[in-house]
């Protein structure tokens, strides 16, 4: 990797524990800006010139700026390859390992956000996942092969889904299906994730009296 400095924009119990969790088993060297939600800091000036959409994960390195879910793990895992968490370019694997971290964005996590808000989805032609039954059929069935995304090669794109349908099944958004529990336990008993739920809780719990302080004064 370059010698440009890498930022993380974090806000703990948010889509961005997956990349704290990324940066864990990367090993990675980064200065953690973590963003007070309970506060509202990821709505002032300071942040929405980072990303507009008041949004966390973002990455700064050097003078790129790197947001959304997908593109972050692909730019991340890339960015230290000695981790081995991406299959090179020239890999057969390649292929797949960019196609599952792109299927979240596009057509999971839609389809999750359709069913949480009870809405009809759009027609088939025009829906970006087709119906939810078809969307899930087509998960399962590549975590039935085990033991992950990428059969026995654990990658980057595990991390993404391990902390997604963990919170997916926890809240009822998904299904609690055999092969998916067994999946999320295979790659959320890994040490890193216990390491950053430690640090979220913590982080969580100073964010929760810096905003009941800043409610106290208002």
């Amino acid at each position: 990797m370059s010698d440009d400095k890498l930022t993380f924009y974090h806000s703990p119990d948010t889509r961005s524990t997956g990349v704290f969790t990324l940066l864990e088993e990367l090993g990675a060297p980064y200065e953690l800006k973590a963003l007070n939600m309970k506060a509202g800091e990821q709505r002032q000036p300071a942040y929405l010139a980072i990303n507009p959409m008041g949004k966390v994960p973002a990455i700064v390195h050097g003078e790129a700026l790197v947001t959304e879910q997908g593109a972050i793990y692909i730019y991340l895992a890339d960015l230290f390859p000695a981790a081995g968490l991406a299959p090179a370019i020239g890999d057969p694997l390649r292929g797949p390992y960019l196609r599952w971290l792109v299927f979240y964005g596009s057509s999971f996590e839609p389809a999750v956000v359709d069913r949480a808000l009870q809405r009809e989805p759009a027609r088939l032609s025009t829906s970006p996942y087709g119906d939810f039954d078809t969307m899930l059929a087509t998960l399962a069935g590549q975590l039935r092969h085990g033991p992950y995304l990428l059969g026995e090669r654990f990658t980057a794109a595990d991390i993404l889904w391990g902390s997604a349908l963990r919170w997916t099944t926890a809240f009822k958004l998904v299904p609690e299906l055999p092969e998916i529990m067994a999946y999320v336990e295979r790659v959320t008993s890994r040490p890193s994730f216990a390491t950053i739920a430690a640090r979220d809780a913590e982080l969580a719990a100073r964010h929760a009296v810096a905003a009941q302080a800043v409610e106290a004064q208002a």
